[in-house]
């Protein structure tokens, strides 16, 4: 299947929810059979988008409703031109949460969505957020900022101003996407095409530099994301591509030194996108550490 006739189908398949700043993409996937654990809420990373996590969608979804969602600025969602941070995309968490009737939930997060999470668990600490965390399991992503591997592209979308701009063509934006897996090929056929495809709608490839600030905010208010990761009561699982270039395995290793019996699952072989290049193996992780012990 091409790149356009995968994306046609992830939207078909999803819906479209408005709030205060822009109309959010949102797939809500019932269990497949009966189950008593509460909906599984998923936060995606940066620059991708909820599409990152199709394939591992089935084995989430076999026994508990699914939530997925676009950020505004990524995907499927809106894009205005404006400053996106981690405050804005955990406000649209609470929206999507909200809207859909979600008062506890497990929560899986990746890259920028660890973040995000971060601030939703901080929020929840502070006693303001409007739904319950009962478990969680984070995946690659930048929790400990001294630790990134920052890219050259990052690097420079950091430097440049916020003016929307035409900043990368499908070529070097796949290119980008596939120097961050444990091979080039780790992707199926079609996969990282999609992902630029998801990433133009609407503009996105103009935005580039105004959606990475993210990691100002991470910076400028670090040890309250990284600090509700790590002192938030719920259970914590980490599941971590070992061969990430940017979000290093070093992180997983130093939050296991900072919680109490963590125990994370070190995935060999695989990258910064583990649910995309081992989607098997990282479901069963996922789903063993959201199981009640």
């Amino acid at each position: 299947m091409n790149a356009a006739a995968l994306v046609e189908d992830w939207e078909r398949a999803g819906s479209y929810l408005d709030t205060p700043e822009g109309r959010v993409f949102v797939r809500d996937v019932p269990a497949g059979a009966a189950g008593d654990a509460p909906p599984l809420l998923v936060l995606h990373g940066f620059p991708t988008c909820s599409f990152d996590f199709r394939l591992v969608l089935d084995d989430l979804a076999a026994a508990r409703r699914v939530v997925l969602f676009d950020q505004l600025g990524f995907g499927l969602s809106d894009k205005p031109d404006r400053r996106y941070g981690i405050h804005l995309q955990a406000d649209t968490a609470e929206h999507v949460a909200r809207a859909l009737g979600l008062d506890t939930v497990d929560l899986l997060t990746h890259d920028m969505g660890d973040s995000v999470g971060g601030e939703l668990l901080a929020r929840d600490l502070e006693g303001r957020l409007p739904f319950a965390v009962r478990r969680r399991v984070v995946t690659n992503g930048s929790i400990y900022l001294d630790l990134a591997h920052l890219t050259d592209g990052q690097q420079l979308l950091l430097a440049l101003p916020d003016e929307a701009a035409e900043l990368v063509q499908e070529a070097g934006y796949v290119t980008s996407l596939a120097n961050t897996l444990a091979t080039p090929d780790a992707a199926p056929e079609g996969e990282l095409a999609a992902q630029w495809e998801l990433l133009r709608r609407n503009g996105g490839q103009r935005l580039l530099a105004r959606t990475i600030r993210y990691l100002e905010d991470r910076r400028a208010e670090e040890r309250r994301y990284t600090g509700a990761i790590e002192h938030h009561p719920s259970p914590l699982g980490v599941v971590w591509g070992v061969d990430d270039p940017i979000a290093v395995v070093a992180m997983a290793r130093r939050l296991e030194e900072r919680v109490t019996d963590l125990q994370p699952d070190l995935l060999e072989g695989v990258g910064h996108y583990p649910m995309v290049e081992a989607p098997g193996r990282f479901a069963a992780a996922v789903l063993a550490h959201l199981r009640d012990r």
